[in-house]
Parts: structure tokens; sequence; C-alpha cells
């Protein structure tokens, strides 16, 4: 009767040993399959991701994209969804990797697993250089400001934004409450605060980069006000399935790049700067 137990559970274990070696393979596999990763990533958040005169996904996150997928010995292939869509997790292998400057928060880390910091930038309030712009963060109190729906900067104007287990210090609130302004992307954001501050919005939170990246495209438009709000660590992520083996090859693949080299240049090349330290 033992022996029969014994050899019963030693079955049972190595079955669920093949089950597991056959789950942490299943990204591998399918992206070898196709031929091509998916990758996920806005529209419109330059100089990170964003259309191009040839109507081209271009930016920072696309070359790491493509450099990710030719490390891996196939194509790379961009997906732009809904941003509150991507960071919902549960993508049921539509999308292999988001390599998308990410915020990574514990409220995401839920529906999301966080793979590897690859660069930080600190978020900034914007307002518009004409009607009744902003002079101080706290002068965003009571104010209409944007941001990203579902992003990390509508979190931080909801105050339930919390960031410091990855690599950034707590947060803090210079404000008591804002009438917080959802936009389905950035684009839509600056556009209406170039109407004037005070017509739609106040002002709106963004990245450091992309913000100035704006105020250069339509200078005399918009500024920055005062000192930025808080760090704002950007990380890897895929979809939390258990995928341990496709976990640690994207790690891995991370970890060369920066040995190498590579992802200091991508960042020199789009951002000025070596922001992936």
């Amino acid at each position: 009767m033992q022996h029969k137990s014994l050899r019963l559970l030693t079955l049972v274990a190595g079955t669920l040993a093949i089950s597991h070696t056959a789950l942490a393979s299943e990204t591998l596999d399918r992206i070898k399959e196709r031929g091509a990763l998916i990758g996920v990533m806005d529209q419109a958040y330059p100089p990170y991701s964003f259309l191009n005169d040839k109507n081209e996904m271009d930016g920072m996150d696309v070359d790491l994209t493509k450099e990710f997928a030719r490390r891996l010995g196939v194509k790379a292939k961009i997906e732009t969804p809904a941003w509150e869509v991507t960071t919902a997790g549960n993508w049921r292998g539509r999308w292999d990797i988001c390599i998308c400057s990410m915020t990574a928060s514990e409220e995401r880390a839920r529906s999301l697993d966080f793979v590897t910091h690859y660069y930080s930038s600190p978020a900034v309030l914007v307002t518009s250089t004409n009607g009744s712009p902003l002079t101080t963060v706290e002068g965003m109190e009571g104010k209409k400001i944007a941001a990203q729906q579902g992003g990390s900067y509508e979190q931080y104007l909801n105050k339930s934004l919390t960031v410091d287990k990855y690599g950034a210090g707590p947060v803090s609130y210079p404000f008591k409450a804002v009438q917080v302004m959802p936009y389905q992307n950035e684009d839509l954001e600056y556009q209406d605060l170039s109407l004037g501050a005070g017509k739609r919005i106040d002002g709106l939170v963004s990245n450091l980069v992309t913000a100035n990246e704006r105020i250069q495209k339509m200078p005399g438009k918009f500024k920055i006000v005062g000192k930025p709000l808080y760090e704002d660590p950007n990380w890897v992520a895929v979809d939390k399935d258990g995928d341990k083996e496709w976990h640690d090859t994207v790690v891995k693949i991370f970890d060369d790049m920066r040995k190498d080299g590579t992802l200091k240049k991508i960042s020199e090349k789009w951002v000025g700067t070596d922001i992936s330290r």
C-alpha cells in the first residue's frame, strides 16, 4: 500500500513538473512560433513613443523593443491600445511585453509583473504661458489638472500613487484636492492647454522629458511650474501569468543591454543624456 502511494505521488509530482515547464515556456514558444515579439506602448508620448512623419511608431521605447526582439531572433510588432487597457493586465497573450515608460506602482503590481527598472525621470506640473498660468505647484489646489486616463499621473492627482518599493522615495502631495481631468492621451491634453490656462484646463502633470519635448516643439506655449513633483521610476512590465522563464529572459536581455552600452546609447539618442542609470 505504501509502495502504491509512493508511485502515485511520484507520478503526480512528475506531471506537475511537466505542466510547470510547459507553462513557464509558453510566452517564448508563442513568440518563436509567430516570429514576432508584440510590444505595447503609448502612441503619443514623445520622445519615448510617437508616430513620426512617415506615420510609423518611433522613439526610445520603440528602439528598445526592436533591439530586444532582435536579440530574441524575431521581428518586433508595436501595438497601441488605450493606456488603461494596457495597465489593467490580463493580456491573455495579446501582447508579450511593455517597454513603454510605465511607472511601477503597488496598485499596478496586482495585475502586472514589473521585471526590471530601465530609466527614471521626474514628474512635473506644466501650465500654459497664456490665460491664468499656475505659478506654484501648490497653486494646483482646486484647479483643473489633466493627466492620462489610467496613468500614474492620474493616480498622483487622486493621491493614490505608491512607488517607493520600486526605487523611488515616498510621494508627497502639495495640495488637498484638485479637479482631475482624465484624457485619452497627452496630445489632447497639450492641445487643450494650448488654448490658455483656465480655458479647458489649468495645467497637466507629465514626464519632465516629454514636457521639454512639447515646450521645444511649440515655443512660447507652455512652461514647467516649480520643482519636480516626484521621481518617476519606469519599469519593463509583462503580464502577471507566472511565466518565470519569460521573466528571467527579459531580465537577462536588459542586463546585457546595460553591460554592452546599448541602453545608454539609445537613451542618449532620444533624450540627450543617459537616464537609464
